[in-house]
This record gives C-alpha cells, structure tokens and sequence, in this order.
C-alpha cells in the first residue's frame, strides 16, 4: 500500500506540505560495514514521507506537538547509514533500526527505532479501519477512528476509568486497576504533565492519541509508567508516534548464545532476577509475560541486562485489584482489532500464575543460552533445575525454588571484571554483585 497523507490531515498543518519528514539515509542491511559518525558525514538532504504504513494514524495528526517528531524534524535523530540514492523505506520492513540520537547535535549516541508491528499487521490495520466505516481502500483513518463510540466515550470522560479501555488487545489493559490506569494519565509523556489523574489537560487528539498507541501496541506506555531511572529493568523511553518507537540500544539475548560460560551464567542470573523484580516489587504490581523469546530481552553495552519488548507483559494489581472484563460483546470494536482478530472475552486475572513467566524462560530462553557450557558435574545441576522451572505441572513453590536454586548455580560462575561494567569494580568489594 502506498503512503498516503489525507488532504484534511494536510490542512491541519500549514507550512509543511505532505510533511516530508528530513532525516538521514535508511538501510536495511544489518550486515554492512560499520559507517562513520553521522557528525562526520557530509549533510545530505533526502526527503520521505513515512506514511500511514510506518506510522499509523494520519502522520500530521499523530506527530505534531509529540517529542519523537519534534526530534525527527530537528534532525536530533538519524539513521546509520547514509545512502546516495533516494530515501525509502526498507522492502522487507524489518522490525528495529539502529540510528543515533542527540541533544545537542555534537554528542551522539546510538538507539533503536521498533517497529511496533509487523508490515503485515499495518495494513490489515488500515483496511480494517476503512472497512469499518464502509470508505475506500485508502481513507483518513483519524477521521474514521474518532467518529468511534469508543472515542466519543473517551472525549466525555475526564478519567481514565476501566470501561474505557476494555476489550483492547494488549495483555497491560487485561484486567486494569484504576490505580493502574492513574499511573498512565500522569506519566504520559507525549502531554505536559499536570500532575493529575484527571484528563483535563489532554486535547481531542491526545486522547485520541494515547486510546491508539494502547490498542495498538502498550510497549512505549510501559516504558513510560514503569521507567529504567527507577530501577524498572526497562530502556529509556524518547518518543513514540503511530506504530514506531524509539529507544536506548540494546543487543539482542539471543546474539550472547555463543557467550563464554562466565558470561552467559551473568546473563542468566540477571535475567531471573529480572523476573523476580517483576513478580514481587514496592509498588505491589505483578508482571507476568503471555509469550516469551530471546529476541525480547536486551543487554547494553555495560553488560546489563533489560526488557527490549514489553509488549507481551500483563500486570496485576495485588494491591488494589483488578476490574475484569465482563462485557465482552461492547468490546469488539475497531480498537480491538487493530492487530489481530477481534479479542474473545478475557479470562479472569486469577487464572494467572505466579509461576507463569519462570515456566516460560526457564522453557524457553534460558537452555539455549546455557546448554553444555559448563563441566560435569555442574551442567547437570543446571539442567536438571531448568527441567524443573520450566515444568508448567509444577506448583508454584516449586518452581520458584527451582529458579532459586539455579541462581544459587549461576552466581559463582560470574566473574568479576570490567567486561561487566554494570557492577564493575563493586564487585570487588561487595558480595551482592
């Protein structure tokens, strides 16, 4: 499907025609060699238009007053690789991009622009929204979306409440709590912050603005309400528009499956600990992961280890509770269909336990990365406690001591050196790292 900007998203934006958005060159090839510091480059202006396929909503609509954008035009933000031909996007779309970031157009540093779904599911996305209003294959998908009972209810409310957000597909708005979903209200980034639960703040097209990265996909929301620089083991979040994300950057688990033994028993053991963060924290909230693959967790530079993708992590309100969803048929809306099939009614939070992502890692992440690096009798040991982590039969106390016990395994094979930076050199002098 070809980019496309509607004439009424176009008139909304005087000045900029199409809004062609002036970045650097983009490349596809994740294997060519490395290229020269974008402030070193000779400035080559190339214009593209993302389009509603990189996007989602009408670009204009989606982008104007948003930090990422602002950084887009400003050109804080560039791709890699500088190419002499003309800028498009990349014929296979692949889901992350490397690219480097400033702030103040001398000192760069490099992060990962997602794609937030796949190709495919952006433009089932789009002929879904143009479908559900009867219009032609290409139409103002704004316009359409914001004619929605949904967002008329989201225009009227003046809080996030629970009713409004049901049946989206997300695993984060499975069984909201309202504390769950104040938390989001205040630290939305892409608004001032008010310092409010109350919406009073938000224009029509915030709201309409936050209602479709929510349906869409909650990762950047997460990276918002839970941030890295408060110890939550997830990148720092610098911006968001329709379908794509940018980020810190990180490498990818499964590139460390080839890792040295030391190495790979440091990763292992963050990543339980990770999971332990998440299964018991201060804020009494309980994340659980629906799907797990390597390609999910990331490792920066310094050795440490994070969530790259939070799309797939739900959260229980153990403090609060959680309304879930009864109404199952008041929820199949377009907004529920964005990336998939229209949503079957929820199961209970209840049903969800607290073993749930162990099982998952233990099954399905963590053998690959250990699997015979270490000498008899110790790999036995090891494997023998991933079988049983990874045993979805177990009950949850075994489980959980099972993954308690092979971090007691891992922790004296890491070593303690400067490839380690993250806890380097207080290593040297503290057990606890």
């Amino acid at each position: 499907m070809e980019p496309w900007l509607g004439s009424e998203a176009a008139a909304l934006c005087p000045g900029w025609p199409a809004l062609l958005l002036w970045v650097s060159a983009l490349s596809c090839s994740v294997s060519s060699p490395a290229s020269p510091s974008p402030s070193l480059v000779p400035r080559v202006r190339t214009s593209n238009n993302f389009g509603r396929t990189f996007l989602g909503l009408d670009k204009c609509n989606a982008c104007i007053g948003t930090s990422i954008c602002k950084k887009f035009f400003k050109e804080e933000i560039r791709f890699d690789n500088w190419l002499a031909s003309h800028l498009g996007l990349p014929s296979d779309y692949l889901p992350s991009y490397s690219a480097n970031y400033t702030d103040d157009s001398k000192t760069w540093r490099p992060v990962e622009i997602s794609r937030l779904v796949s190709k495919q599911q952006n433009e089932i996305s789009d002929r879904r929204i143009c479908a559900s209003a009867a219009a032609p294959k290409t139409c103002s998908i704004e316009r359409v979306l914001r004619k929605t009972r949904r967002f008329q209810k989201w225009l009227q409310a003046k809080r996030l409440t629970p009713d409004l957000v049901q049946g989206l597909p997300s695993p984060l708005l499975r069984c909201p709590s309202q504390r769950l979903l104040d938390r989001v209200v205040r630290r939305y980034a892409e608004v001032a912050d008010a310092g409010s639960i109350f919406m009073d703040h938000f224009t029509d097209r915030d709201k309409l603005r936050l209602l479709y990265t929510l349906a869409v996909n909650a990762h950047p929301i997460l990276l918002q309400i839970f941030p890295g620089a408060e110890g939550w083991p997830l990148p720092k979040y610098l911006g968001s528009c329709g379908r794509f994300l940018v980020s810190t950057s990180t490498s990818p688990l499964q590139e460390f499956y080839g890792a040295p033994p030391d190495q790979a028993a440091d990763l292992a053991y963050q990543l339980l600990g990770v999971l332990e963060s998440l299964r018991s924290n201060d804020l009494n909230y309980f994340f659980y992961f629906t799907h797990v693959d390597a390609g999910m967790f990331g490792i920066f530079n310094n050795g440490h280890l994070f969530i790259r993708d939070a799309s797939t992590l739900g959260v229980i309100d153990k403090q609060e509770g959680n309304q879930a969803a009864t109404r199952a048929g008041e929820n199949k809306d377009i907004f529920s269909c964005l990336v998939s099939d229209c949503q079957a009614a929820l199961p209970s939070c209840d049903t969800v336990p607290e073993r749930q992502s162990l099982v998952l890692v233990c099954g399905q992440v963590l053998p690959r990365l250990l699997q015979g690096k270490f000498p008899s009798p110790v790999q036995e040991e090891i494997d023998a406690a991933l079988a049983w982590c990874g045993d979805d039969t177990r009950p949850d106390a075994e489980v959980l001591g099972a993954a308690s016990r092979l971090k007691d395994i891992l922790r004296p094979l890491r070593t303690c050196d400067p490839r380690f930076a993250y806890r380097y050199p207080d290593c040297k002098y503290n057990d606890k790292f």
